[in-house]
């Protein structure tokens, strides 16, 4: 039996599947932005916090790493409606991208920050830096840029991960491959075609923050946060 590929078939399908991509596109940078924030706070307070804040921190960071994501994301899909909050798929999809990818960069940054050499933190004091204005001025970068392209790495996983917020009905583009599958009936051509989005979305994103990298830490870093796309290329 010989297999005829028909992707002239999605043409028809392209809004939907456009539409998908704009969801996906959306909450891959809402959820970096926000969980960036995130784990800059949280590294910090764990780094620097009272014992209560520390064991609070760590707390979120081991329950977030070691649960399935899916499974956050149904605890705040289906479970909040039962205490009487109820929220629609899309913010229920941004809220579990955000707070999973903030659990995962802060421990990557406060690795960085553990990797900032004592003598900066001591230069810092001897200029009469508070604790929290030596972190700010003076840990904080350094700690980032050490750790660029590891959360470079987490920040495309995360966009990759947004395939999973089609459980909830969150139309991203997973979602919309699956509506365009059930009315076309190529699933072949369909998840092909969506694969290959999905890989341009990743080889995209790391280009940008190899940019990113190089206007903030200079050429090696952006060169370490670029190394994947230079080896898939080859």
């Amino acid at each position: 039996m010989t297999y005829v590929f028909q992707f002239g078939v999605l043409a028809q399908y392209r809004d939907q599947l456009l539409a998908g991509l704009w969801v996906t596109i959306l909450l891959s940078l809402f959820s970096i932005v926000a969980g960036t924030a995130i784990g800059i706070v949280l590294a910090t307070l764990r780094s620097i916090g009272a014992r209560p804040v520390r064991i609070a921190v760590e707390t979120y960071v081991e329950l977030l790493r070691n649960t399935p994501f899916l499974v956050q994301l149904f605890i705040i899909y289906f479970g909040l409606p039962t205490l009487g909050l109820r929220v629609g798929a899309v913010t229920a999809a941004l809220i579990g991208m955000t707070l999973n990818l903030g659990a995962y960069s802060t421990e990557i940054i406060r690795s960085g920050i553990e990797a900032v050499h004592r003598s900066q933190i001591e230069a810092g004091e001897a200029l009469g830096f508070t604790q929290v204005q030596v972190y700010r001025h003076v840990v904080i970068l350094p700690a980032i840029r050490k750790v660029y392209p590891a959360l470079c790495s987490q920040f495309v996983l995360m966009m990759l991960a947004s395939s999973v917020c089609s459980a909830i009905s969150t139309g991203e583009l997973t979602a919309a491959a699956s509506f365009v599958q059930s009315q076309s009936y190529r699933s072949f051509e369909v998840y092909l075609a969506v694969t290959a989005i999905y890989l341009v979305l990743a080889l995209v994103l790391r280009g940008l923050l190899a940019l990113l990298g190089l206007w903030l830490f200079g050429r090696r870093t952006a060169r370490r946060a670029l190394r994947p796309i230079v080896e898939v290329s080859a």
